[in-house]
């Protein structure tokens, strides 16, 4: 057999690149628009629990774009109590693969991967599903995901007004202030759920709950507003789909499938369904289903993560890394 080598993208080649807000959501959209066509597969994902004791587990995506001609595995831990010790909640690795052969091609730091895709998720949904000109974001939750939720729907839209609520008020309090520096506008840390959520025109729930809690409550949201729930524990009340228009999902395999997730006990109990799913998410960038059609319609939208993202946004940062000669080349056989 010949020589073969794969592709090595550490964290600080990823940093290196440079990503846009433009280059993050445009790959992360054409991976939706292949799935809306048809032309993915996606598994549902994975669970590993090693050890309750530990407070984590990982998560483990597969799939396949065609378009792009990659399939991909992607290992991701989430750890709720690492920032005891200074570290992300967070660590990934993507595995990409030839799909005609199964040779591997390469192995990318999926931490910051994992975050810049989850934002770009949450963004799109918003681009296709958000009232018009909507001027509030309420966002609670302050993991490396939030900021990229943050960061891109503020792209998207430009919002007056951004709240944003955590557990703790250091965390809150910093990501605020970060928020402000990067976006250049005052972003406003509160104290609790509903001064972060009630009236708000967009509304993300990315909270890091140890277990279900229905925190954010039916009766804060605006009609007409956006509401994305993605925490791993349901924070919201079993009567929220009730007031929707139309609820949207990335992928309803995914959705219907595993033990966590936002949704999960409305899934399980019949509230949501395949008869009342609106439309995954890549069939309305596709053209295949409408998003919003009025202004007064109240929608959910909830993500879990697809990997399709994953390998969207890999894809993108292994041809951009080729064109900058970074990364290494690492013998395989």
């Amino acid at each position: 057999m010949a020589e073969l080598y794969i592709t090595w993208l550490n964290g600080p080649d990823i940093a290196a690149l440079e990503l846009t807000d433009e280059e993050i959501l445009g790959a992360v959209e054409g991976g939706l628009r292949a799935q809306g066509r048809g032309e993915t597969v996606i598994e549902p994902r994975m669970h590993l629990v090693p050890d309750p004791a530990f407070h984590g587990h990982f998560n483990v995506l597969r799939g396949y774009v065609a378009p792009l001609g990659l399939a991909g595995v992607k290992v991701v831990g989430d750890y709720v109590e690492n920032y005891r010790q200074g570290l992300p909640s967070e660590f990934g690795i993507l595995n990409l693969f030839d799909p005609r052969t199964g040779r591997p091609l390469a192995i990318l730091d999926a931490t910051g991967l994992t975050e810049m895709r989850t934002g770009a998720v949450t963004a799109l949904g918003g681009k296709y599903l958000a009232p018009p000109a909507p001027k509030v974001l309420g966002h609670i939750g302050a993991r490396g995901t939030s900021y990229w939720n943050v960061r891109l729907l503020d792209r998207l839209f430009d919002f007056a007004e951004i709240r944003v609520h955590s557990r703790r008020p250091e965390s809150r309090a910093g990501f605020a202030e970060r928020l402000s520096r990067d976006l250049g506008k005052p972003v406003r840390a509160v104290a609790d759920w509903r001064s972060c959520v009630e009236g708000a025109d967009i509304v993300v729930e990315a909270s890091r709950l140890p277990a279900p809690e229905p925190l954010l409550k039916t009766e804060w949201i605006k009609p007409g507003a956006l509401v994305i729930p993605y925490g791993t524990m349901s924070a919201v009340e079993l009567s929220l789909t009730d007031i929707m228009a139309k609820i949207v999902v990335d992928d309803w395999g995914q959705a219907r499938a595993g033990k966590l997730g936002a949704l999960r006990a409305h899934v399980d109990s019949g509230r949501l369904s395949e008869a009342n799913l609106h439309a995954e998410l890549g069939q309305i960038v596709a053209g295949e289903k409408p998003g919003r059609e009025r202004p007064d319609e109240t929608i959910l939208f909830w993500h879990r993560g697809l990997s399709l993202s994953d390998i969207a946004l890999g894809h993108l940062m292994l041809d951009k890394a080729e064109r900058l000669g970074l990364g290494q080349k690492l013998r395989y056989a």
